[in-house]
């Protein structure tokens, strides 16, 4: 069986450790898994600094704030062309001319207020920050429908994490039908009955809308692709076992402009383009297309982008698969199962390519209820994994997209993903990938620098057994320098000043992740 085959399958069948320091703390037990302290009832702005939008593009930002309910919300010197919904912090409009605006965030509710300096970049570039969100692929895979997506909006308000800058609601594959409407587009199948609805329900919410396409005939899951073999763009589906294999190639005409603008005229904002390998032309074309519609789309490259290829590749795509697709699992117990560890400490090479507007992305994240659809099961990473894969892919800077049942989340998970100071990790502005500054025994140490001078340094235990680690402040790029603050940024804590050692304890397969600050 080839394995581009094998991989298909895999994909459709599916379905059939906390963080801790020492000196002072001990090392915390994963089955009192929590350790971020819920937010406070008074107000607090959350997500980036910064936000890019393109000249004459449609605007949509949603200001993230924590706090009790009724909230009121302001900015000042909002430009000319943008508005803010003083009862939804939804901030709207055009900008028609490029610059660099500052602003102040405000939001306050009975029990006080908070504000946040806020840049707004009106240029060529946008997804200044990694995109956060939800992508349908890893529950619901060939199982979702317009429903269940407009249900997973709904949950993303309901259960908080909008109020933490988790954004994009994306379809992936098997949507789509026959080729139609006035633009010979691609339409919504039978399970998508109203696409430009389901985006205007979505941006109600103040959240964003993303669908998915290939240049390839057919998608990987046996659904018409943008390519053909005949100039009307006409597609028969195939069924049983050859539709995985027959039609996986790039047609003789291509209709992504006539997607491109229906994508557009829908509303969507977001575009997962995947086949295999990836390759310039396509990728030029459909970034094109995209950017000739006059609105603001995110466009993600999937899967394993070719590494020869990155840098032109980068030029036209603001996120590119850097692998194959991730499983819940923390080892490899198969030649074609990417588990969290084989994924996530192999980017080291990727590492210059990342930067504002242009991200490196390890996949979806595998926390919570998954299986690839309809039958779902709790992910079978621990505790301790998934605050290592957490952390870690805040420190690659890689877009986060939940890939779980979002009316179904349990404390833990939701827990897990709205811990507004590692998030934050993840939306710094700089926009620098994490290194991997040194390895001593099982624990990898990670240093990623951050737009307020500060640096934060994640240090993993890949080892089975827990172990106490030496850290010196000068293996950390502290040469002689004194009265270093640490704080701990899962559990919010600070940790006081350090001089010298900073021994830390962390357990199997664990993650301790600090923020360290000189003092002033």
């Amino acid at each position: 069986m080839p394995k581009s085959t094998f991989i298909i399958l895999s994909r459709l069948m599916l379905g059939l450790g906390c963080a801790s320091l020492i000196a002072p703390l001990a090392a915390a037990d994963d089955s009192a898994a929590i350790l971020t302290p819920p937010a406070p009832a008074t107000p607090r702005i959350n997500g980036p600094t910064v936000f890019g939008v393109r000249p004459g593009s449609p605007f949509l930002y949603a200001i993230p704030v924590t706090g009790d309910r009724p909230m009121t919300y302001a900015v000042d010197d909002l430009p000319a062309g943008l508005t803010v919904d003083a009862k939804t912090g939804h901030i709207t409009g055009r900008l028609e001319k490029a610059g660099e605006f500052h602003v102040v965030l405000r939001a306050r509710n009975a029990l006080g207020s908070a504000d946040k300096a806020f840049r707004i970049i009106c240029g060529n570039d946008i997804a200044l920050t990694p995109p956060m969100g939800w992508n349908s692929w890893n529950c619901w895979g060939g199982a979702v429908t317009q429903d269940k997506v407009l249900r997973s909006a709904r949950a993303m308000v309901a259960s908080g994490l909008a109020n933490h800058g988790w954004t994009y609601i994306n379809i992936d594959d098997t949507w789509q039908g026959t080729r139609g409407g006035p633009f010979n587009a691609l339409q919504g199948n039978e399970k998508f009955p109203n696409m430009k609805e389901l985006c205007d329900e979505i941006h109600a919410m103040g959240l964003k809308a993303g669908i998915y396409s290939t240049p390839w005939i057919t998608s990987y899951a046996g659904y018409a692709g943008d390519g053909s073999d005949n100039p009307k763009g006409t597609w028969t589906k195939v069924e049983g076992y050859d539709k995985y294999q027959v039609n996986h190639h790039l047609g003789k005409y291509s209709f992504a402009k006539n997607d491109a603008k229906q994508f557009a005229a829908w509303g969507f904002d977001y575009l997962k383009y995947d086949w295999n390998p990836n390759d310039v032309k396509h990728t030029r074309m459909m970034s094109e297309a995209l950017r000739a519609t006059g609105r603001d789309i995110v466009f993600s490259l999937s899967n394993s982008t070719p590494y020869d290829d990155i840098a032109k590749l980068s030029k036209y795509a603001n996120c590119w698969r850097t692998t194959g697709d991730i499983w819940d699992t923390w080892a490899t117990p198969g030649a074609y199962q990417n588990s969290i560890s084989e994924i996530g400490f192999n980017q080291d090479r990727w590492t210059r390519w990342a930067h504002p507007g242009h991200w490196n992305d390890p996949d979806m994240l595998v926390v919570g209820q998954v299986g690839w659809g309809p039958q779902l099961h709790v992910t079978r990473l621990t505790p301790a994994e998934q605050y290592t894969h957490i952390t870690l892919w805040c420190m690659l800077s890689a877009p986060l997209l939940i890939g779980c049942d979002l009316e179904h989340l349990d404390a833990f998970t939701l827990n897990l993903l709205t811990n507004d100071e590692v998030l934050a990790i993840d939306q710094d502005a700089l926009g620098k990938q994490a290194r991997r500054v040194y390895t001593i025994g099982a624990v990898d140490v990670y240093s990623k620098e951050l737009e307020d001078g500060s640096v934060a340094f994640a240090f993993f235990n890949r080892g089975d057994d827990t172990v106490t680690a030496p850290i010196k402040l000068d293996r950390l790029g502290y040469w002689g320098q004194k009265n270093i603050h640490a704080r701990d940024l899962w559990r919010q804590k600070d940790l006081g000043t350090f001089d010298d050692d900073m021994p830390v304890t962390i357990g199997a397969h664990n993650v301790v992740l600090l923020k360290l600050t000189t003092a002033k």
